[in-house]
């Protein structure tokens, strides 16, 4: 007598695929198929990450801390120095860094391009012997690594240009407003102290006693022109500023 096939035995003849195939995974994908999307993943994290990049680029001030060489060797290597002291807060120090970057490319190899941050420890004994009240500060330095001027307040492309010019070949300062010569430590405590007031001379490197450049940032975090900075109270003792007191990231 005939009998029916057995519904068992079909189910596991048609689990088993065709002759001669390769079985494929139930409800899975195969291991070329799971290769191919891993693929696929990475790519595009890969053009993700550098979208992101694209579109949020590194600010020039961040470009020029990054790789600002170290103040020591810079002031030893026999060529001229710009160091700037700056802080990330400082929206005078943001709007002159493209035009110091430029300083930077234009120059590089001739004139280092030191940046100091304010608010770093590190640099608390370089703010008192620049006698540091405003920034942007900048201190200029000739081949041997001598003070021969400083500039307070945001400087305009040209003014930088000129400014490092003169470091560069070597030459006089330009006659800018808030650009001074500087002067010794022992010249400022054998010098009598100036009437009205003690100003960016006052320091090791000061500037000499002229109106400064405006749109520098006073070191509490608040606005101020730098010719107010400037006359700001003199420290104690001839040569040497005040310490520096909290400041804000505001």
């Amino acid at each position: 007598m005939f009998s029916p096939p057995d519904s068992t035995a079909e189910a596991s003849a048609g689990a088993a695929g065709p002759p001669g195939g390769a079985s494929m995974p139930a409800g899975g994908l195969g291991r070329r198929e799971r290769m191919v999307l891993a693929a696929v993943a990475a790519l595009l994290a890969v053009l993700l990450f550098w979208l992101r990049g694209g579109l949020h680029p590194a600010a020039p001030l961040e470009r020029l801390a990054r790789q600002s060489p170290d103040l020591t060797k810079a002031l030893s290597d026999g060529r001229p120095t710009l160091v700037e002291f700056y802080a990330d807060w400082c929206e005078a120090c943001r709007a002159m860094a493209p035009a110091m970057e430029t300083i930077e490319q234009k120059r590089r190899g001739a004139l280092d391009v030191v940046l100091l941050n304010v608010d770093n420890p590190r640099w608390q004994p370089e703010l008192e012997r620049y006698a540091v009240n405003g920034i942007p500060q900048l201190e200029l330095f000739d081949t041997g690594g001598h003070s021969v001027g400083r500039s307070i307040g945001a400087r305009r492309p040209e003014e930088l240009e000129a400014l490092t010019t003169a470091l560069v070949e070597s030459r006089p300062l330009p006659q800018l407003v808030g650009v001074g010569a500087t002067s010794s430590l022992e010249e400022a405590q054998g010098a009598p102290a100036a009437s009205g007031g003690g100003g960016a001379g006052n320091g090791p490197s000061g500037a000499a006693d002229r109106p400064a450049a405006s749109g520098a940032s006073s070191l509490d975090g608040s606005s101020a022109t730098a010719s107010a900075i400037a006359d700001s109270p003199p420290s104690t003792q001839p040569g040497r500023r005040a310490v520096i007191g909290p400041r804000s990231h505001g």
